[in-house]
């Protein structure tokens, strides 16, 4: 799916038309322009409690999606990626004058993050010639607590890296930031969750997939 489709779906328009992806693409290569994607990755060895896993230095990564996708894994890595702050004040002027277009711009800002990370597993994959990388996987995924954004953070001093802080309802800022967790192991990792059917938004969300139930 390219980055203007995905942009597209988060505003509900699944089958777009050719204006729409005209639209679309014009407001990516905008953003990509004034908000530049950037990301830092840290790599922890995994150290195995009793009752859960912990990031050698880092936190501890408790509950069941944790270890489903950790479970054959020696290192995770901590992920975080954001457009910055020059996007929010983007959308804060667009929302003054045109909601429509910060609608657009909005949902191309969601993609375009979703698309640094896909960047960021590149650099990681390089970086670690002959390891196999997990899926990535967020706070806020089965059982894994949003309150774990702080901890990761802190471990990735995305802070100062990044300017990425967190609020106190656990809330990334700038806005249109991520942080994940990627289990990296010896042999070859099965797409153990993947969508909507394990995000805690399941239920809630204008945005899921219709086929996430089967995936």
């Amino acid at each position: 799916m390219s980055t203007a489709t995905e942009a597209l779906r988060y505003l509900g328009i699944r089958e777009p038309d050719r204006e729409w992806t005209e639209k679309a693409e014009a407001m990516l290569a905008f953003l990509r322009e004034k908000c530049p994607l950037r990301f830092h990755w840290r790599l922890f060895p995994l150290v195995r409690l009793e009752s859960s896993l912990m990031l050698d230095g880092g936190p501890a990564l408790s509950g069941g999606m944790a270890e489903k996708m950790l479970r054959d894994c020696t290192h995770a890595a901590v992920l975080v990626c954001t457009l910055g702050t020059a996007f929010d004040r983007l959308l804060s002027t667009e929302q003054a004058r045109d909601m429509a277009r910060a609608a657009l711009m909005d949902a191309c800002a969601s993609a375009l993050v979703e698309e640094g990370c896909d960047a960021a597993e590149r650099d990681m994959k390089a970086h670690l010639p002959g390891r196999c990388l997990t899926d990535r996987f967020s706070p806020g995924y089965g059982d894994l607590p949003l309150t774990l954004q702080i901890a990761l953070l802190t471990a990735a001093d995305a802070s100062r890296r990044l300017g990425v802080q967190v609020t106190s309802s656990c809330l990334l800022t700038p806005m249109k930031s991520v942080t994940a967790l990627i289990g990296v192991a010896d042999t070859p990792q099965p797409a153990r969750v993947r969508g909507c059917a394990f995000c805690a938004l399941r239920g809630k969300c204008d945005f899921q997939r219709p086929c996430a139930s089967g995936m």
